[in-house]
């Protein structure tokens, strides 16, 4: 049996270094025997169809763009009906004027509540953690903030993947 998920590369395309190019990696995964292989935008975005386990399929996408990009890039999957559920609950949702400012951070696993609660805390903003997402609504955006220059891996002692709201949606609305 096949399960759609979402595959969220991090930090791929965001500057001339790790380039990814979506069209190349669509072949590779297709080539590598994943079903109706699509991205969404060029910022690591890719919906698939896969009969692996979680772990294990993150560690072969890991893997495949390891081999044919010579980059470490890590892989946060979500299921279909798991990426429904996190648009769904939208915790912060009665605060956000502007989607572009709220955004997602997907965890391969839950990071520690009680180094949530100690991160930084953007001012007029506000976030949530549930179970391994945290949301953030930044009105005056990520950079001006005042958490855009943490280092969240260090703080979390989890990596994670970040997506504004439309991402978040568009995608939801990609594995319909």
């Amino acid at each position: 049996m096949t399960t759609r998920y979402v595959a969220l590369l991090r930090a791929v395309n965001l500057g001339a270094t790790r380039r990814v190019p979506m069209p190349r990696l669509r072949e590779l995964l297709t080539e590598r025997g994943y079903g109706a292989v699509r991205t969404h935008l060029a910022s690591g975005n890719v919906l698939l169809d896969s009969a692996l386990p979680e772990a294990e399929l993150a560690a072969d996408l890991t893997e495949a763009i390891q081999e044919e990009f010579a980059l470490d890039v890590p892989v946060v999957l979500r299921t279909a009906a798991e990426l429904a559920e996190v648009h769904a609950a939208d915790p912060l949702g009665n605060l956000v004027t502007d989607p572009s400012r709220y955004s997602v951070t997907f965890f391969p696993e839950a990071p520690d509540p009680d180094r949530v609660a100690a991160a930084p805390k953007a001012e007029g903003g506000g976030s949530v953690l549930r179970g391994r997402e945290l949301y953030l609504w930044l009105p005056d955006g990520f950079r001006n903030s005042g958490v855009g220059a943490v280092k969240w891996d260090q703080v979390l002692g989890v990596a994670g993947t970040n997506r504004n709201w439309n991402t978040v949606t568009k995608l939801v609305e990609l594995t319909r």
